[in-house]
């Protein structure tokens, strides 16, 4: 997620569009793939340069291949004219979130912590109806409850506070990818009520360019003493232009195409491809309670979105 949850409201200010699911699964997937490698990509950053500089730098390299985009379509005008909410958000959306996530790879896998942001969409309902009044069904309140278990019984086993080989404890770990999707929640209705009808690609290159600068000075701070090598950096490269940059244009242009809803849904296919980047690059397991309790996440989400709606009839088209 990672970038992808100030996309949850963004859809608000773009069509829905009406193309045939041909025309959108192959974006669909690739940028399922795409999110899900960047759980691997910041491990790989997080351990040379630390949390809070894996950040930054990922956040600089974004800005810096985005930034250019918005000078050749001719947004630079209006860039200029919303920065200050639009680098507010950016904080909320990305650098906070993003050390989040760098924080607690020192010690937990890619998988669970893939498994853990794929609850964004549900923090996201939550937070809407505490702030924006939008009250959910009841479908959405058992979802939120049964998602919200599913959280509960997956961080049980990583409920330990004693440090561990990393020197991080799993349980602030766990927190800390928690309080990334409350960022992420919080940054949604954010954008929805004060940045709606704002071009996408503004506030992704906006939101990037403010993360960094609110990084910069922590980062600087916490710089490793000893120069981290050319895999950490092309790392980051890839997680900043890859997984960045170009999913967000992947990302704008599935919610044209197919639909915030189903935009949104992409959230339940990312753990899939962490998983098994974990699994193939970083020697990561996968446990039978795991795959559980990520299928009891997904159903609450699925639930608490309005993704998933019992009993309701499909109409026919004309």
């Amino acid at each position: 997620m990672n970038a992808r949850s100030s996309s949850i409201v963004a859809p608000a200010a773009i069509g829905a569009g009406a193309a045939s699911p041909k025309s959108w699964a192959l974006d669909f997937v690739l940028l399922a793939a795409i999110w899900g490698s960047s759980f691997l990509f910041t491990r790989m950053g997080a351990v040379e340069f630390g949390p809070l500089p894996t950040a930054a730098v990922r956040v600089a390299i974004a800005s810096l291949f985005l930034l250019p985009l918005v000078w050749l379509r001719g947004l630079l005008p209006v860039l200029r004219h919303n920065w200050r909410r639009i680098f507010f958000i950016g904080l909320l959306n990305s650098g906070i979130p993003f050390a989040c996530f760098a924080f607690a790879l020192l010690s937990i896998s890619t998988g669970l912590s893939a498994i853990l942001n794929a609850t964004v969409p549900m923090f996201g309902a939550l937070v809407a109806w505490a702030w924006l009044k939008d009250k959910p069904t009841g479908w959405c309140i058992l979802g939120l409850l049964i998602g919200f278990a599913g959280v509960a019984l997956l961080a049980w086993d990583k409920a330990s506070f004693k440090p561990g080989a990393s020197g991080v404890a799993p349980g602030w770990a766990v927190l800390a990818c928690l309080f990334a999707c409350v960022c992420y929640g919080i940054s949604a209705s954010y954008t929805k009520r004060y940045l709606a009808g704002l071009p996408p690609l503004v506030t992704a290159a906006g939101s990037q360019i403010g993360a960094t600068l609110g990084l910069a000075l922590p980062a600087l701070w916490l710089w490793p003493a000893r120069m981290p090598g050319a895999s950490a950096w092309l790392a980051l490269a890839a997680v900043g232009v890859v997984c960045t940059g170009i999913a967000y244009i992947l990302f704008f242009r599935l919610i044209e195409n197919a639909g915030p809803p189903r935009a949104l849904s992409v959230t339940f296919l990312v753990p899939v491809f962490a998983v098994l980047y974990g699994a193939l690059f970083l020697d990561e397991s996968v446990t039978p309670w795991m795959v559980g309790c990520a299928g009891v996440i997904v159903l609450g989400t699925a639930l608490s979105t309005g993704l998933l709606k019992p009993g309701a009839r499909r109409v026919p088209d004309a």
